[in-house]
């Protein structure tokens, strides 16, 4: 008998059934309900599943209350400033921070899987000119499973550990060729003497006309924010992930449907809204005005990038990211750019103005992301398509784990019926 019990009764019939509480490390306990159908023949109500534990989970946890985010009990201050995103992904993917010959191993496995299939670069000629790049990274990340379908075995621990490192080490690619496409400049290869973001940024902006010079705090600023992207505990892209493979299809497919469910508006597109918000407002001088605007309650301005619906305090990505946020615009010489210091104002006055430090309406991580990527010359709709790649590690250690899960089964959600009743069809002449 477990040492917490919740009674739940039916006030309509008296029958009373005794469930289980499970207790995590971290957080709020949850009432193990599975048997509920069959005890009662009642299913919960849960809209947007914001109450309902949907599995167990090692590897990251959220107090959004108290500002806290862990990775694998690791908190992210720390992880941001002192490790690598590849230290991360071996964290995220194994459980425990690699020694130095782990780390060597393991650097050395994803740098040898940069390469794309040469045909795989057929697929971007297909795409109009200006599609949205989060469509060409969807599209092109599910074809992995026709080039390595022979290889995927999702009971093998083995070829689990190798579709991790395939699709670590190609994202890269894949949203540096999207990126290449969008502007219409010549795909670039990865080069395997670089560092994990310094390759990206090679893919990015190099040209065959000219040689790009990597910013060592631009190389450390995208680490970073591939770092505070990593894993979020289970959001509705990691959620979808798990429910994609619950069904036992192949990790890339899986891996596809996070990323067509990042990018939707409400979830990966956030620090694209700041940069629309930025457009409206349009210069510093307005910025007295849009504060008093996002004060109405009335007023349907809403300033973006300010507090989270998950961090009711400080957004611990935030303190990291901001400091390397000035430092990049230092570096480039761009903290006179009027949106930066439009940006800049806003900041200021979030921190200080008693309606939104009451409120804890801070600046997020989304707000300063926005930022960065501006200064590096990423255009807006290409933001999301990073955002994908730093969740990328987080997506295929949830996928491991829920594979490994013995108590996980196929996702199936349920319903309540409001439609029509049962009735019987009329032919169509006496309609």
């Amino acid at each position: 008998m477990a040492k917490h019990t919740v009674t739940v009764t039916d006030n309509d019939s008296g029958k009373s059934v005794e469930y289980p509480v499970r207790e995590g490390t971290h957080g709020p306990a949850a009432i193990d309900i599975k048997t509920l159908y069959s005890d009662f023949g009642h299913f919960t109500y849960d809209p947007g599943f914001t109450s309902t534990a949907s599995c167990r989970s090692d590897i990251t946890f959220i107090d959004g209350d108290e500002g806290v985010l862990l990775y694998r009990g690791y908190p992210i201050e720390q992880l941001a400033e002192k490790s690598s995103f590849l230290e991360v992904s071996y964290l995220l993917l194994n459980g425990e921070l690699p020694d130095k010959n782990e780390l060597a191993d393991f650097t050395r496995s994803i740098t040898v899987h940069t390469m794309v299939n040469e045909s795989l670069k057929n697929f971007f000629d297909g795409f109009h000119y200006n599609a949205h790049p989060m469509a060409m990274l969807t599209a092109v990340v599910s074809s992995l499973s026709a080039f390595y379908h022979e290889s995927i075995d999702i009971n093998d621990p083995d070829s689990r550990t190798l579709c991790a490192h395939r699709i670590i080490a190609k994202m890269p690619t894949i949203a540096a060729a999207a990126f290449k496409h969008l502007v219409g400049e010549p795909f670039v290869y990865p080069l395997n003497r670089l560092s994990y973001s310094g390759n990206l940024l090679n893919m990015l902006f190099s040209r065959p006309s000219e040689e790009y010079e990597i910013s060592p705090i631009a190389e450390k600023a995208l680490d970073q924010l591939l770092i505070l992207h990593a894993d979020h505990e289970q959001n509705a892209s990691t959620s979808t992930v798990r429910l994609a493979g619950s069904t036992g299809t192949n990790p890339f497919a899986a891996i596809a449907s996070g990323c067509a469910a990042l990018w939707g508006p409400a979830h990966g597109g956030a620090n694209e809204a700041v940069l629309r918000m930025l457009e409206e407002i349009g210069d510093a001088s307005r910025v007295e005005k849009y504060i008093a605007k996002a004060k109405d309650k009335d007023d349907p301005f809403r300033l973006m990038g300010f507090g989270h619906r998950v961090y009711k305090n400080y957004d611990p990505r935030a303190t990291i990211i901001r400091k390397t946020c000035h430092e990049v615009l230092d570096d480039l010489g761009m903290a006179n750019d009027p949106k930066l210091e439009l940006a800049m104002k806003l900041e200021d006055i979030a921190l200080k103005d008693d309606y939104f430090v009451e409120r804890k309406l801070y600046p997020n991580v989304d707000f300063y992301s926005g930022l960065i990527y501006k200064a590096l010359g990423i255009p807006t709709q290409f933001f999301t398509v990073l955002f994908a790649l730093g969740r990328t590690p987080g997506w295929i250690a949830q996928w491991t784990e829920m594979v490994e899960d013995k108590e996980q089964r196929i996702g199936r959600p349920r319903q309540v019926y409001t439609g029509a009743a049962r009735r019987d069809y009329v032919p169509l002449d006496k309609r």
